[in-house]
């Protein structure tokens, strides 16, 4: 007698096409079933050409046929319509949160990669996506200039093994594929592309959080994302000054399209004020004063934090020095950012359906 146990475990290791995990946590098997000396199940092969589906058929004979020599293997390939349009490219990542502003030098990278240190000593899983590809920061930001990413093959196929930083980081950066000093001249398909490749080749491990640190603007990257993936939110990034609002608000409104429709999750207003080191209690508002709130409002969001202006953070970015732990803890500044975000993506993922992948007509 066969043992639906063991056949399972057996499909466990077979890797998925798409995303290099297995295809049981993929939802590709679905109605596995023993009988005697059979073994039947339907294989979900929708957002697969049809050289991989019989790859993948294969792969999955072998798998049951290691552990059961003998066994009859009956494989249905399943392709639905709908689910080919609902079916997540990277299922294993819980939540994809896009960090995004609509102006340059507001420290969007700053706080995504801060952000994401923050989750991750909260115990979370954590990726960054550097989809900054004109200004890629996550590599200077985590000191791993110059590193490279290993090539993995899946089913035939090349596939990208992000980079995983000292605290444990999964990261991906077009930084970590052309050199420092290069400048990336990239038009609107290669751009897309590019995009594209760093989610559908490349294998994320299982993670809680996948941060997007988008570029400024509302472009093709932009549009890309939410075509490519299901973005369950986004989060904007502003100083208190009017014509960073102004700006910020233009990308809140590209997520709140009626054909995007990607749920705001909160605004973080950073550089909110400067208080000297040898007078910490006192607070200078060089940019002004409720910015982040004006906006919050704007687009029917909340506030989930302010960030100061220090000489702390900027060094951490420039010369990878570690920030005081504190600012990590539960009462520190990215500790109750992370806190605050995690809340209102919990109540987001509560109270609203999954977001689902856009589709734009160019």
């Amino acid at each position: 007698m066969l043992d639906n146990n063991k056949v399972l475990s057996a499909l466990y290791e077979v890797p998925d096409p798409k995303s290099g995990s297995n295809i049981i946590d993929t939802d590709r098997v679905r109605n596995l079933r023993v009988k005697d000396n059979t073994v039947y199940f339907e294989l979900i092969v929708s957002n697969l050409d049809t050289g991989v589906r019989a790859e993948l058929n294969f792969a999955c004979q072998n798998a049951v046929k290691t552990i059961y020599p003998d066994a009859d293997v009956h494989i249905h390939m399943t392709v639905d319509k709908t689910e080919a349009t609902t079916l997540r490219p990277i299922p294993h990542i819980k939540n994809i949160v896009a960090v995004a502003s609509g102006k340059g030098g507001v420290g969007k990278s700053t706080i995504t990669a801060n952000l994401a240190r923050a989750f991750k000593s909260m115990g979370l899983r954590v990726g960054i996506l550097d989809a900054d590809l004109y200004g890629p920061s996550m590599p200077i930001m985590f000191g791993m200039e110059g590193q490279r990413p290993e090539i993995q093959k899946v089913m035939g196929k090349p596939k990208i093994v992000p980079l995983e930083t000292d605290e444990g980081i999964h990261l991906m950066s077009i930084g970590f594929v052309v050199e420092p000093d290069q400048a990336v001249v990239l038009r609107g398909p290669r751009l897309s592309g590019v995009i594209k490749q760093f989610v559908n080749e490349t294998l994320w491990p299982e993670l809680d959080i996948l941060v997007v640190d988008l570029p400024p603007g509302t472009g093709d990257i932009q549009l890309t994302l939410v075509q490519t993936v299901p973005v369950t939110g986004a989060l904007l990034v502003t100083t208190p000054q009017q014509v960073a609002i102004a700006d910020a608000l233009k990308a809140a409104n590209m997520f709140r399209l009626k054909n995007i429709n990607v749920p705001m999750l909160g605004v973080i207003e950073n550089m909110s004020w400067f208080s000297p080191a040898e007078t910490p209690d006192r607070r200078y508002y060089i940019f002004g004063q409720g910015g982040g709130q004006k906006l919050a409002e704007s687009v029917e969001t909340e506030v989930l934090g302010q960030v100061p202006l220090v000489i702390e953070i900027r060094e951490s970015g420039d010369q990878v020095v570690k920030i005081d732990a504190n600012w990590y803890t539960e009462d520190g500044y990215f500790g109750v950012l992370a806190k605050n975000t995690l809340k209102t993506l919990e109540r987001r993922n509560q109270e609203l359906r999954p977001t689902q992948i856009v589709q734009v007509n160019n």
